[in-house]
């Protein structure tokens, strides 16, 4: 699987650079836009099932885990338990990092909750073009694109109503609100850190997380 966020989609009456059919007349410059969003996603490579979690929040680690989890939830049982481990192909973002701490305490926390093996399988700087999620950003925006996403009803709908490769993705939205710069202390991320097993190559780049009674 492979995730990442979005850029911020702001809401209102602006032009996207696409065109339309209608006579939908939109601002060409963010004249101080309160109403942002941020898009995060999770595409599954095999069954090319997208689900999309947004936020009006910071973009956090807890906003993406919360995501993952949220993911989790909406997975149909059979395909839960067929599940052996979670490949995660993901950028090395300031939020998602190899060293982010509230980012992998929550893996770990997430890895014993589902009883499932986490890999990190981190771009290196420059290659997040290369990251699976990136050609759903790209369709989601020739998908909207001429579009007025003047509320977020309009906004999820739109979502809602785009495919990748034929499926429609699963769309959700958060009303929580994230707080930036939440961090744990060198003590605190110890016991995270030994539950780490990080690649000796590659140490930064292939974090290989296992649940507590795995």
């Amino acid at each position: 699987m492979s995730i990442d966020c979005k850029a911020t989609v702001n809401l209102g009456a602006y032009s996207r650079g696409g065109q339309t059919r209608l006579d939908n007349r939109a601002a060409d410059h963010d004249m101080g836009c309160t109403e942002k969003y941020t898009p995060f996603g999770i595409v599954d490579e095999d069954s090319a099932q997208l689900f999309l979690w947004f936020g009006h929040s910071a973009k956090t680690s807890d906003f993406l885990v919360d995501g993952l989890e949220q993911w989790w939830k909406r997975l149909p049982d059979q395909e839960r338990d067929s599940i052996t481990q979670l490949q995660i192909k993901l950028d090395n973002g300031p939020e998602s990092h190899g060293h982010r701490t509230q980012f992998l305490a929550r893996l770990v926390a997430f890895a014993d909750t589902i009883g499932c093996p986490i890999q990190l399988l981190y771009y290196p700087p420059y290659h997040s073009k290369y990251n699976p999620i990136e050609r759903c950003w790209g369709i989601l925006e020739q998908h909207w694109n001429g579009t007025q996403l003047i509320d977020v009803a309009t906004m999820l709908e739109w979502a809602k109503s785009a495919t990748w490769k034929g499926i429609h993705p699963i769309v959700e939205l958060t009303h929580t609100i994230y707080v930036k710069g939440v961090t744990l202390s060198k003590a605190a991320m110890k016991p995270i850190e030994a539950r780490l097993e990080r690649n000796p190559s590659l140490p930064k780049w292939d974090i290989l997380i296992r649940p507590a009674d795995g």
